[in-house]
């Protein structure tokens, strides 16, 4: 009974301790800026953090794509070595 009122305490600790932000998409980020630009100054403020959560992740590679497609990027087809470069 005691180790699972225990369990029952970290469970309930670990729960609150979850971030409560909606995740946006990198679509919905490419097209925020304001909203892009504050999430990546909130990653870099504390990386060792929030580096790894979604927002952060699609935040920059929303910003990654519009810097690609900024430059004036196209998409090629795969190249299959092993078709003899058909």
């Amino acid at each position: 009974m005691k180790k699972l009122s225990i369990a029952l305490v970290v469970a309930a600790v670990l729960a609150g301790c979850g971030e409560n932000t909606p995740v946006q998409t990198v679509d919905w980020y490419k097209s925020h800026e304001a909203e892009r630009t504050a999430m990546i100054a909130k990653c870099k403020a504390n990386p060792g953090k929030l580096d790894a959560s979604p927002n952060c992740i699609n935040a920059v590679t929303a910003a990654n794509h519009l810097a690609v497609e900024k430059r004036g990027y196209t998409k090629h087809a795969p190249i299959n070595a092993l078709e003899g470069g058909k």
